[in-house]
């Protein structure tokens, strides 16, 4: 009985603790569902002290989170978007500053449960001007005068003196690049425009845009080589009479009274084509041309299948009619040995020098004994009192050698050659072209860009033209640039190389759009030593800003002019610092999208 009542109770006890330890379970587990939340993010604010700097971010938390960035540009990039409890570190990775302003944006890291942490996320401005533009023309930061403007790819130019500047025209080498691209081969078959530019001083040109071709004569396939002349007419005006070539099959010309344009077609057809009368070459292109001492016009051209690697039988010349739009006379032969293109034509002295680029040809046959023999793709030249006269042409020398033989510096490959002797207040410059700014934009297609050097021509006996080298170095500055009369932005001796220009609705000028990545204009040799600027301001328009410096790029801007307006206006600035009393140069550094900036001085 005891037995079976201990048994009972034993049971009961039994029963009580069965009852009691899911009570006890329960409120154990009932503490662990319920913990106190975890959520920690490690940093309040990250600073990117350089392009693709990074930064790490530790998150703990014990449930899901998501980042997000309040950023309307990516400028920077999270490692996850998104996470789950335990420990993460996320990364952030700022991406290359363009413009080199300063940066913000705010990062929020928030918690499943609601919970929510900011991080402040910058980047200051990058004033190391020098490192960005360091490699970026061989202009900016040297006194290199070559190539003339480094901002696109220019060739086969020539030039004209008129009020006190010098005229340069050129085939638009940049058209080709724009349509293949770094990648593509400079065929020229897309170039149908013509380049313009002057300048008072030979180091700072200004550009002066384009002449199209294809509207002005919709008959020219391409157009390359231009030649020019001018001459004052009895409508008491100079005209300026362009001649150049219409692809490689014949040559059209263009006229004005002004040397930058409006220009017009005043024969709606070729000027010389195969089909003209005592023509007799494949290619009548690449024309030369010239008003004598006497007021007489002449052309001279040529190109096309040899006769004999020799005596191509290739060149041409005739006489311009009174209105230089016509044929006053039969086409004569010059007997230009290994001749192959880029006639070119001077009156010196009473003496007619004809300039051309000789064949690539074996010099197998040479009967000059005191002179040698011409390189490959040179320009040489001969002389003659009596140019229509075919046997008066007597061979002078080889002048000017391929650029691609590294003659002077190493201004680039091998090329064709093409080339302008011309005088500038009176003293002799060559004109030609290399292939200067190729590694510069990352091509090896060929495209080239004109240069300019100092040159003799000795004529005491005659005329001789001594040897001439290629250089970066180019002609050195015959004045000062005076910053305290209106310049032009488009007018430059240095760039970053990618600058982009546009029309202004004047002919002749252009203005310099702003982008989002930072530009940089440079002018040489400013006139500081007679007054010290108090003022600078500048014809703007749109949203940007424009920073100004004096000989450096280094250290804080002269002026920092901001724009924010719908209309061309003129803005000014006070200047406070303190600039180096006499020559410097100047540097613009502008940026914003849509910025337009045309004119500047200082006062």
């Amino acid at each position: 009985m005891n037995y079976i009542i201990n048994m009972r109770k034993g049971h009961g006890i039994f029963l009580g603790l069965l009852f009691l330890v899911p009570l006890l379970s329960f409120s154990c587990n009932k503490k662990q569902v319920a913990p106190q939340p975890q959520f920690t993010v490690s940093s309040a604010q990250v600073v990117f002290e350089s392009e693709g700097s990074s930064s790490n971010v530790s998150i703990t938390s014990n449930g899901n989170w998501t980042a997000t960035s309040n950023s309307s540009t990516i400028w920077f990039t999270i490692s996850q978007a998104s996470g789950g409890s335990g420990n993460v570190t996320l990364k952030l990775t700022a991406s290359a500053n363009n413009t080199g302003a300063g940066r913000e944006a705010i990062v929020t890291i928030k918690a499943s449960n609601g919970d929510a942490t900011q991080i402040e996320v910058s980047q200051p401005d990058n004033q190391n001007l020098l490192a960005k533009f360091a490699m970026v023309s061989p202009k900016l930061f040297t006194n290199n005068g070559n190539p003339l403007l480094d901002f696109m790819f220019t060739a086969d130019p020539t030039a004209i003196e008129y009020n006190g500047r010098v005229y340069v025209y050129t085939t638009n080498d940049q058209q080709q690049y724009d349509t293949v691209g770094p990648g593509g081969k400079n065929n020229y078959g897309y170039i149908r425009t013509l380049v313009m530019m002057s300048s008072a001083d030979m180091v700072n040109w200004t550009y002066h845009g384009v002449i199209n071709t294809a509207k002005l004569a919709p008959y020219t396939y391409a157009s390359w080589a231009p030649s020019i002349e001018s001459r004052m007419e009895t409508d008491g005006k100079t005209h300026f009479y362009m001649y150049y070539s219409n692809s490689g099959t014949a040559t059209a010309m263009l006229t004005s009274t002004s040397p930058v344009g409006p220009w017009k077609d005043p024969l709606g057809k070729n000027i010389v084509d195969t089909k003209t009368p005592g023509v007799d070459v494949d290619n009548p292109f690449d024309p030369g041309v010239l008003i004598d001492g006497q007021g007489t016009g002449w052309l001279v051209f040529g190109a096309g299948a040899e006769k004999t690697p020799y005596l191509p039988d290739n060149a041409r010349i005739f006489k311009l009619g009174p209105d230089m739009i016509s044929l006053a006379g039969s086409i004569s032969k010059i007997p230009a040995p290994y001749f192959n293109e880029a006639s070119d034509l001077n009156f010196i002295n009473g003496t007619w020098v004809y300039s051309y680029c000789t064949n690539w040809d074996a010099r197998n046959v040479w009967p000059y004994s005191n002179i040698a023999k011409p390189s490959a793709a040179c320009i040489s030249y001969m002389t003659s009192k009596a140019p229509l006269d075919s046997n008066s042409w007597q061979y002078g020398d080889n002048y000017f050698r391929n650029p691609g033989e590294n003659v002077g510096d190493n201004v680039g490959p091998l090329t064709n050659n093409h080339s302008h002797l011309f005088t500038f207040q009176g003293k002799w410059y060559f004109a030609y072209h290399a292939m200067y700014l190729q590694n510069y934009f990352n091509t090896t297609g060929g495209f080239r860009n004109v240069g300019i050097e100092e040159a003799s021509v000795n004529t005491a006996n005659g005329v001789n033209i001594p040897m001439i080298n290629a250089t970066f170095k180019g002609p050195s500055q015959t004045q000062l640039l005076n910053p305290f009369v209106l310049q032009q932005a488009e007018t430059t001796a240095g760039t970053s190389g990618h600058v982009k220009f546009d029309t202004a609705g004047i002919v002749g000028n252009m203005v310099a759009k702003g982008q989002i990545d930072k530009q940089v204009l440079m002018v040489r040799g400013a006139d500081f030593s007679k007054q010290i600027p108090s003022k600078f301001e500048a014809r703007v328009k749109g949203t940007g800003q424009i920073d100004v410096y004096v000989n450096s790029l280094a250290g804080p801007a002269l002026v920092s002019l901001k724009c924010d307006v719908k209309n061309w206006t003129t803005l000014s600035q006070q200047i406070t610092q303190k600039i180096p009393n006499g020559a410097g140069n100047i540097y613009f550094v502008f940026y914003g999208d849509g910025f337009l900036f045309d004119d500047w001085q200082f006062e």
